[in-house]
């Protein structure tokens, strides 16, 4: 089996999660600056074999798209020209950032280390990725 791969997409920094072989276990990855996003995705999947990009989907609370759409679309349409071969899968990103914030408390981070932003975007990609994983 290859990983499933999570991108919860920011316009200064993105964080990707990914999943085991077995596509059993979720795991923050890294955060990437966004300007090199499509470098490194392509790098990645040089080395490991990637069989869906699930991308973040911002929605406000009265599920019309959030502003940061325009962003988001605009990075699927070059990753879907750059990579044509693996499939990219929408999920719905409500609350990741404020789970992220709150899981990163339970976990017993100090405050200084909450503020740490690169972490959160990487989290709220791995709770994208395990919402995913759940529904399967």
């Amino acid at each position: 089996m290859a990983r499933i791969l999570a991108i919860d997409f920011g316009t200064k920094r993105t964080g990707i999660a990914v999943t085991d072989e077995l596509q059993i276990i979720a795991s923050g990855l890294t955060t990437v600056n966004t300007k090199e996003l499509l470098s490194f995705l392509k790098d990645y999947i040089s080395k490991e074999s990637v069989e869906l990009f699930l991308v973040g989907e911002p929605k406000q609370m009265d599920n019309t798209a959030s502003e940061s759409e325009v962003h988001i679309t605009s990075f699927i349409d070059k990753l879907e020209k750059v990579i044509p071969s693996i499939p990219i899968i929408r999920v719905d990103e409500r609350f990741t950032s404020k789970m992220a914030f709150q899981t990163m408390i339970d976990s017993g981070l100090k405050k200084n280390q909450r503020k740490n932003k690169a972490l959160i975007d990487q989290i709220s990609a791995t709770l994208i990725l395990q919402s995913y994983l759940y529904s399967k």
